[in-house]
């Protein structure tokens, strides 16, 4: 009974900590790896330094499938996926 005990307070130590996982600022070239790696151009995938747990998107109508490739990378390194649309042209 007490070995059992023992393994469930592991487990919950362990996954305690993983859930403190933090983010880390990536370089200029592993995001525009990312970018293209997911059918993006240079420059639209970004961090800020003020809030590295935020990754952007920043395109203009981006397709599911980009989107879902940027998302997937984003939860593996513990970061939120923030998406940005850009429109097209001046308003009306």
């Amino acid at each position: 009974m007490i070995s059992r005990l023992k393994a469930f307070a592991l487990v919950g130590v362990v996954l305690t900590i993983s859930a403190c996982a933090t983010a880390q600022m990536h370089t200029e070239d592993q995001l525009n790896a990312v970018a293209q790696s997911c059918g993006l151009s240079f420059g639209e995938v970004m961090q800020d330094a003020s809030e590295k747990r935020l990754l952007f998107l920043v395109r203009s109508e981006p397709s599911a499938e980009q989107r879902a490739c940027v998302y997937r990378w984003a939860r593996r390194g513990h970061m939120h996926l923030v998406l940005v649309n850009i429109a097209n042209g001046p308003a009306s």
